[in-house]
């Protein structure tokens, strides 16, 4: 009995691998989309500015947690009549609805280098869970200022009318929409 005392007052005393916080690096960072036109041709646009918040526990994923909110205004389709068009009511409606927002309600470990991380994605005032395919994130790295960074890459896919993004002719622009986010992560130095 004082052995198995022993044992397990050892273990209480090896300090737990901690989660650690990540602050998405916007100016690092990228969330793309790509929608079929006339169901031909494929579109893709980006929103410049996309920041937030990963806690990662390497050990646990399933203590993990990601917060992110993406600006709509600084949505970029190299064409600046139709960015003014996905800006108005017709497709974002960013006077009403500024950003995208997305929090996390689970996250799951998907083989080796890969997460499933389910969440709440809010779009023009609509809610609706969402799965994104995450690979990553990479291993830490230390930029020239001595800071320590992730990457990690995710995808999914959607339906705009599920949110209310519903402009136009079922033929002119398809309802299914690629989403993919490129991140770079940034340790927060408070933590």
């Amino acid at each position: 009995m004082k052995k198995l005392a022993a044992v397990l007052a050892a273990l209480l005393a090896v300090p737990a691998l901690a989660a650690e916080t990540f602050k998405i690096d916007p100016a690092h960072t990228e969330t793309g989309f790509t929608v079929k036109h006339l169901l031909i041709s494929n579109v893709r646009g980006q929103f410049g500015k996309t920041e937030g918040v990963v806690v990662y526990d390497e050990a646990d994923p399933s203590r993990s947690r990601v917060e992110a909110t993406i600006d709509v205004a600084s949505v970029n389709t190299r064409d600046e009549k139709r960015d003014g068009h996905l800006k108005s009511p017709d497709f974002f409606d960013v006077a009403k609805y500024p950003t995208i927002t997305f929090k996390s309600t689970k996250v799951e470990k998907a083989g080796a280098g890969a997460l499933k991380v389910t969440g709440n994605l809010t779009m023009k005032g609509v809610t609706k869970q969402v799965v994104l395919a995450v690979a990553g994130p990479s291993a830490e790295v230390k930029d020239p200022y001595g800071n320590v960074r992730r990457g990690l890459s995710a995808t999914t896919e959607l339906n705009r009318k599920d949110f209310g993004v519903s402009y136009g002719p079922d033929a002119m622009v398809s309802d299914l929409v690629k989403v993919q986010i490129d991140a770079e992560l940034i340790k927060d130095a408070a933590k």
